[in-house]
C-alpha cells in the first residue's frame, strides 16, 4: 500500500481558488464518503481548513489513486482540472507522511505554531473514521501525526506567544487582569480587526460586551455574532464609566477619544486599570489618553512589536520542531516497510508451526501414555521453541533498511521455505484442526 496526498495551501493557490476548493462550509463526512466510493480511494481522508484543502490516501495504485482524486475535486467542486490543478501539491509516502506531520505540528500554517490546526487534523481524521472511510494505514498515519503535534507543542516553544495583532491584544489584557472572566467590554467600530478581537475576548469569558458602529447593521451582525448588545456612540461613551476593556478600530481621520472624553466619562481617578485597545490606522485615541492614572493604552505599533518578537521566539523553535518531525518520520517509514513482510513473516510461522503440529502427530502414540495435563505442557515447549527460533529472523526482516532489499529477502524466504500457495506439496500437512490432547483412560 502506497500514501498519496493531493492539496492546495495558502503557499500554492490564490485565495479565491481555496475557497472554490473549499470542503469544511459544506459537509466533510459526505465529501470524504463520495471519495471512498471509488476502489483506489476505498482509504481516504479530506482535510480542510481556511487555508488549506488536503486529501490523504492509502491505495495499491497510486496512479490510479490520482486520477481518481482528480477527477473527484473536478466533480465534486464543478471545477476544469485545468482550473487547479497547475495549484495543486502532490506528495506519496515518506514525503506524504513528513507534510502531514508538519501540518499536524503547525509548521505549514500560515502563522507558524498556530495551534488549532492540530485539533482540524484530529476533527478531519474522525469524520474519516465515523464514515469508515479509514483503514489500517491511514489510521496509523494520522494517529501518529498527532503524537507528533503533541510532542512539538510540549517539548519546544513553538506554540507560545501571540501571533496575531487581535490575540496580542487579548494576551496584554490577560497580563493586566489576570483572568478576564465578567469583565466588561466596550467595541468602537465592528471590522474585520474589531470583529476578530471580540470573538478572542468572548472565547476568554469577559461578561457585558457593548458594541457601537456608524454603520447599524455592522454593529448588529458583531453583536449577534459575540453575544454582545448595541448600543449608540452616546451609549458608549457613558460606559466607559464601568468598562475594563475599550477597543477600538474605525475609518476615523482623527481621533475619536481625546483626553477630555475619557476624563469626563471615567473621572479624573479610577480604582480599577481601564485597557485601551487602539487597532485604527490612523489612531483613533489621542496619546495622551495613556498619561491618566491606572488607564493603559497600546496602539497598532506596540502590539505590532509584540508579535514580532513573539514570532523571533517562534523561528528559533522551528529548528527543534523540524527535528522531531523527522525523527518520528524514520519511526513510521520503518514501521510502514515493515507491512511489506507481513505477510512472509505469517506464512514462515504457519509453515513452522504446521511442521511442530505434524511431528507431535506422527508421536501421539508415543505420547499417549501422558496425562492431559503434560501433553498440554509438550504442546505449550514446543510452540515456544518455535517462537523463540523465528524472533530473530522477523525481527531482522522487518527491519530491513529499504524496500528493494525487503523484496529480495522475503523472495528468498518464500523460496527457501516454500511458502507461496503454488510451491506447496502433500509434505505440508492440513493445520486446520489442532492436535488435542487424549482422553484419559480409565482403569
Amino acid at each position: 500500500m502506497h500514501l498519496l496526498l493531493l492539496g492546495v495551501s495558502h503557499k500554492t493557490a490564490p485565495v479565491d481558488l481555496r475557497e472554490r476548493l473549499d470542503f469544511s462550509s459544506r459537509d466533510l463526512g459526505a465529501a470524504v464518503e463520495a471519495l471512498a466510493t471509488r476502489p483506489s480511494t476505498a482509504e481516504s481522508v479530506v482535510l480542510s481548513t481556511c487555508n488549506r484543502s488536503e486529501i490523504y490516501v492509502a491505495s495499491s495504485d497510486p496512479f490510479q489513486a490520482r486520477e481518481d482524486v482528480t477527477a473527484f475535486l473536478s466533480e465534486y467542486h464543478s471545477l476544469e482540472p485545468g482550473v487547479f490543478m497547475p495549484h495543486v501539491f502532490a506528495h506519496s509516502d515518506e514525503a506524504a507522511a513528513r507534510h502531514l506531520f508538519r501540518v499536524a505540528a503547525g509548521l505549514d500554517s500560515l502563522i507558524v505554531g498556530e495551534p488549532q490546526v492540530l485539533g482540524q487534523v484530529k476533527e478531519a481524521f474522525q469524520t474519516a473514521s465515523d464514515r469508515r472511510c479509514t483503514g489500517p494505514i491511514l489510521s496509523k498515519l494520522f494517529h501518529w501525526s498527532f503524537g507528533v503535534g503533541k510532542r512539538v507543542r510540549t517539548e519546544t516553544a513553538l506554540g507560545e506567544g501571540a501571533v496575531s495583532i487581535s490575540f496580542a491584544a487579548v494576551a496584554l489584557a490577560r497580563k493586566i487582569f489576570g483572568r478576564l472572566e465578567r469583565r466588561r467590554v466596550v467595541v468602537i467600530g465592528a471590522g474585520e480587526i474589531s470583529t476578530l478581537t471580540a470573538e478572542h475576548l468572548r472565547t476568554h469569558g469577559v461578561g457585558e460586551m457593548l458594541i457601537t458602529s456608524r454603520t447599524a447593521a455592522n454593529a448588529e451582525a458583531l453583536a449577534t455574532a459575540v453575544g454582545g448588545v448595541t448600543v449608540s456612540w452616546d451609549e458608549a461613551m457613558a460606559a466607559l464609566l464601568h468598562a475594563d476593556i475599550v477597543v477600538t478600530a474605525t475609518g476615523s481621520q482623527r481621533p475619536i477619544l481625546t483626553r477630555a472624553h475619557v476624563e469626563a466619562a471615567a473621572g479624573r481617578r479610577r480604582s480599577d486599570p481601564l485597557f485601551i485597545i487602539d487597532m485604527a490606522v490612523p489612531r483613533d485615541v489621542d496619546a495622551a489618553v495613556g498619561d491618566l492614572e491606572q488607564v493603559f493604552l497600546y496602539n497598532i505599533d506596540d502590539l505590532q512589536s509584540i508579535v514580532q518578537e513573539n514570532l523571533s521566539r517562534r523561528v528559533a523553535e522551528i529548528q527543534h520542531a523540524e527535528a522531531i518531525v523527522s525523527e518520528e518520520l524514520v519511526k513510521f517509514a520503518s514501521w510502514q516497510r515493515s507491512r511489506g513482510a507481513v505477510p512472509t513473516v505469517v506464512a514462515l510461522r504457519q509453515r513452522f508451526d504446521a511442521i511442530r503440529r505434524s511431528e507431535l502427530q506422527r508421536l501421539d502414540s508415543k505420547l499417549a501414555g501422558l496425562s492431559p495435563e503434560a501433553r498440554a505442557r509438550v504442546d505449550e515447549i514446543t510452540r515456544l521453541i518455535i517462537e523463540k527460533l523465528l524472533l530473530d529472523p522477523t525481527e531482522q526482516l522487518k527491519a530491513l533498511p529499504d524496500e528493494e532489499t525487503q523484496v529480495a529477502y522475503t523472495e528468498a524466504v518464500n523460496r527457501l521455505f516454500r511458502l507461496r500457495a503454488n510451491e506447496s506439496t502433500s509434505e505440508m500437512p492440513d493445520t486446520s484442526t489442532p492436535i488435542r490432547p487424549p482422553e484419559r483412560r480409565r482403569s
